[in-house]
Order: structure tokens, then C-alpha cells, then sequence
């Protein structure tokens, strides 16, 4: 098994077909409240959300360094577009550091190998989010409003972002010009 990175009580691993870990972690309702997608329901949903949504060259299953065969998350950087940096946590970990703790890690690995910036967004209603993208270095953009499918309703989305090696005043502006209804919001 190829281990992607290491913290003080972390190892990030490239994803594999951990169905029963991604069943128990996204078939949970209150996890995915802020989540684009409703919760799993069974194996089949599980294995075809790792075949969709967690693979990639920077999506990993966040372990803890004592229980590595059991992922309690997963984070990932899309390697083209936006390089959108997403996550998902067991609840039973939230408000520990983990997600910062491995947002951070993996940042630092996507600078290296040559990601030019990092966005992030969250809905305005969740800002343990928003949190978490400030400890990771990535400041408040702009926020815009977007029907969010499949759950089909609107939401006020906070677009953070994180430049490496593109000019620090660069915005990746697509989520604007996308949207109808678009602001800056005072923090």
C-alpha cells in the first residue's frame, strides 16, 4: 500500500476501494448536510461514489496512524480547474485539528507538484468550514449563490482560495461569473 503522507498523528493514503469505510462515513446524514450529494445507502451506492468522487492523483483516505486500515475521512485537491480542495470527517473526530491537520499536509504536497492555487468553498451556513480554509491559509474571496444539485436548492457558497505559485492577488473567478447573484461579503 503506497502511503501518500505522514503527520504528527496522521498517514494520508491514496484512496482504494475501502467500501465499508466510505458506506459508514457518507451514509451518515449529519456528515452530509454541507455535502453536495444525499447519504449512501448501501455497498453498491458506496462503490460507485469511490469510482466517481474519490480518485485521483491527490485524493486521499485520511487514517489514523494507529488504525491506517480504517480511513475516518477523506480529502482531495482536484488536479485540473478549480484545484478544489474538499473533505469529509467521521463526526466523531470533528473539532480535533484532523481535517486542518491533513488539509495542511496536503497543501503543502500540491504546492510541490506544481498545483499554481487551491479554492475552497462552503455554504455560508456551515462556518466550522470556513475555519478550517482560514487555518489552511486560504483567504475569503467572494461568495455567490448557486442551485445546489442533485439536492435542488439555493445556497449562499463562500469562495476561499490559496495561491502558490501564480500572483497572490489572482482569483479564480469562474463561481462569479457562473452565478446571477454574487457578493462580498464583510467577514
Amino acid at each position: 500500500m503506497a502511503w501518500c503522507l505522514e503527520t504528527e498523528r496522521l498517514r494520508l493514503r491514496h484512496t482504494v476501494d475501502d467500501v465499508p469505510a466510505i458506506l459508514a462515513l457518507f451514509s451518515d446524514p449529519e456528515v452530509n448536510t454541507f455535502l453536495p450529494w444525499w447519504p449512501l445507502k448501501d455497498e453498491a451506492e458506496a462503490e460507485a461514489f469511490y469510482r466517481t468522487r474519490l480518485q485521483g492523483p491527490y485524493c486521499c483516505a485520511i487514517c489514523l496512524k494507529d488504525r491506517i486500515e480504517w480511513p475516518i475521512g477523506y480529502i482531495k485537491v482536484d488536479p485540473e480547474g478549480a484545484h478544489d480542495l474538499g473533505y469529509a470527517l467521521s463526526r466523531s473526530y470533528w473539532h480535533q485539528g484532523i481535517t486542518s491537520e491533513a488539509g495542511a499536509a496536503l497543501l503543502k504536497y500540491v504546492a510541490q507538484e506544481g498545483i499554481p492555487f487551491v479554492t475552497a468553498t462552503h455554504d455560508r451556513n456551515n462556518p466550522h468550514s470556513g475555519a478550517v480554509m482560514r487555518k489552511l491559509g486560504l483567504t475569503y474571496r467572494y461568495s455567490y449563490v448557486e442551485q445546489w444539485q442533485p439536492k435542488d436548492f439555493p445556497v449562499v457558497f463562500r469562495m476561499y482560495q490559496r495561491n502558490f505559485c501564480v500572483a497572490q492577488d489572482f482569483s479564480f473567478k469562474k463561481y462569479w461569473e457562473q452565478s446571477s447573484e454574487r457578493m462580498i461579503e464583510v467577514l
